[in-house]
């Protein structure tokens, strides 16, 4: 057997977690095998003698093709010339990609959509693949700290969250805009009418630490706690998110990164750490 039928075989060992890696990632059974294509690609252009463990340099270069291809989810671009994938028996068909679905749950697809490119990769590769954080830290280009927390978040958005959670990023402005608007004027029943009833408002260890409560659950709860506040806020874009950032002196001190389903609020994060504050994309928002 010579090199190339070789290397061909060994990836062939590993297409199936590979393909399983890819279609958790993006959601579709062909993007899916787009990714496992290019992860080929790559392998069959790359120098792998030192690699000791192939199925984790195999993971990890795809879900690095995986995080651009959610990043940018442009047109799929042809197949390359000079290297194609080795043959196979089989091939994603609708009815195929129907299993695939089962086998994850279109709910947690659904979920899944919603979360930031990051997030998303973080939550899969650790908490269905187990792959550690300091493995997913390299991929995402940030520390292992920020990597667990994106997972966090993911996880809590994953767990508490309705597979209808709101996608449209329009309308979670308006709602996140909505809500810092009565906040600073302290209209209780406005801010009643903008959470579910069933609202969770958490803060993390750092926040805790200012004083802050932990855990605030219930409608009335979470508006009191936020009733006549919020008056340094100012809206922004939390990972791509609608979200509210206090800044003081320039440098963000607290992120509130909202969850929103049907036009309400159902969980509200406090993120005050400055490890992961840093490693936050935030774009502000005219206010």
């Amino acid at each position: 057997m010579n090199e190339a039928d070789w290397l061909a075989t060994r990836f062939e060992e590993h297409r199936g977690h590979l393909r399983a890696v890819a279609y958790r990632m993006l959601g579709s059974a062909s993007e899916a095998d787009d990714a496992v294509q290019e992860t080929w690609i790559r392998l069959s252009r790359s120098d792998t003698s030192d690699v000791e463990n192939l199925g984790g340099w195999l993971t990890t270069v795809t879900a690095r093709v995986c995080l651009n291809m959610l990043q940018t989810r442009k047109n799929r671009r042809e197949d390359p010339v000079g290297t194609t994938l080795p043959e196979r028996a089989d091939t994603i068909d609708p009815e195929q990609e129907a299993v695939m679905a089962d086998s994850v749950g279109l709910a947690l697809l659904v979920v899944l959509d919603t979360l930031a490119p990051a997030e998303r990769l973080a939550f899969v590769l650790h908490d269905m693949f187990g792959v550690p954080f300091d493995e997913i830290a390299s991929i995402v280009g940030r520390s292992p700290a920020a990597a667990r927390q994106l997972a966090s978040r993911a996880r809590r958005r994953v767990q508490g969250a309705p597979a209808t959670a709101d996608p449209d990023a329009a309308r979670q402005r308006q709602v996140v805009e909505a809500f810092l608007a009565a906040s600073r004027s302290g209209e209780f029943e406005a801010l009643l009418a903008l959470l579910d009833p069933e609202v969770v408002l958490r803060a993390d260890a750092a926040a805790v630490m200012t004083g802050a409560v932990g855990e605030v659950r219930g409608a009335s709860d979470v508006a009191g706690t936020f009733a006549g506040r919020a008056r340094a806020a100012r809206p922004a874009l939390i990972d791509g998110t609608a979200g509210l950032v206090w800044s003081q002196g320039g440098v963000p001190r607290v992120v509130f990164d909202f969850t929103i389903v049907d036009g309400r609020i159902v969980a509200i994060d406090m993120v005050a750490d400055a490890d992961h504050l840093a490693q936050l994309d935030l774009a502000p928002l005219d206010d």
